[in-house]
């Protein structure tokens, strides 16, 4: 399977090889030609960082191109560690991180919607991949479209992949775009 920029803007082609044929069984062709492919939600689990809004950007183009519906999540984690310089309200502080996360999900999802999108944002506590995999299968989303920083040895031993989990036990495809890679997106000025 290849995934190739297509020559309209914000869109890709989705080339497929007769090994791939059993990925399509079910699938037909539509009569004028488009893909088969029915994408209603796709979810971006968001963490802020430059490589998350790599990935956003591919979601948005594959929601243009579908019709779809993102759902943008980030998972707030709280590491109840013991506390170093003295008690920790937790409650108080994941309730600041979530009312933050909220705050940054919709100024995110206005600027999406601003370029003929639909979004809807959701804000969790949690571990972040079970979080993800767990309202993959509770929204019935299509697909999983999020980022990652690609860590190896000790970055990786020690920080874990989010993405390798979600890819793991996720209940629907997942397509993962990594920080550093050949891009294909053109990105939509608007």
């Amino acid at each position: 399977m290849k995934v190739k920029p297509s020559p309209k803007r914000g869109r890709v082609v989705v080339e497929l090889d007769r090994k791939d044929a059993g990925l399509m069984a079910g699938f037909e062709t539509a009569a004028n030609g488009r893909s088969a492919f029915r994408l209603k939600k796709i979810l971006v689990p968001v963490d802020f960082s430059d490589c998350s809004r790599k990935a956003l950007e591919y979601a948005v183009s594959f929601g243009k191109q579908f019709g779809a519906t993102l759902l943008l999540v980030h998972v707030v984690e709280i590491h109840y560690g013991g506390a170093l310089y003295g008690p920790v309200d937790f409650p108080n502080l994941e309730r600041d991180f979530l009312e933050d996360s909220e705050n940054r999900l919709s100024a995110l999802a206005k600027e999406i919607r601003g370029r003929g999108v639909k979004v809807e944002t959701q804000s969790v506590p949690g571990r972040a991949a079970s979080r993800i995999a767990e309202m993959a299968g509770r929204t019935d989303a299509d697909l999983i479209l999020l980022a990652t920083h690609g860590y190896t040895g000790l970055k990786h031993v020690f920080l874990g992949s989010t993405t390798e989990q979600v890819v793991r036990y996720a209940p629907c495809p997942v397509l993962v775009v990594r920080e550093k890679e050949h891009d294909f997106l053109e990105t939509d000025p608007a």
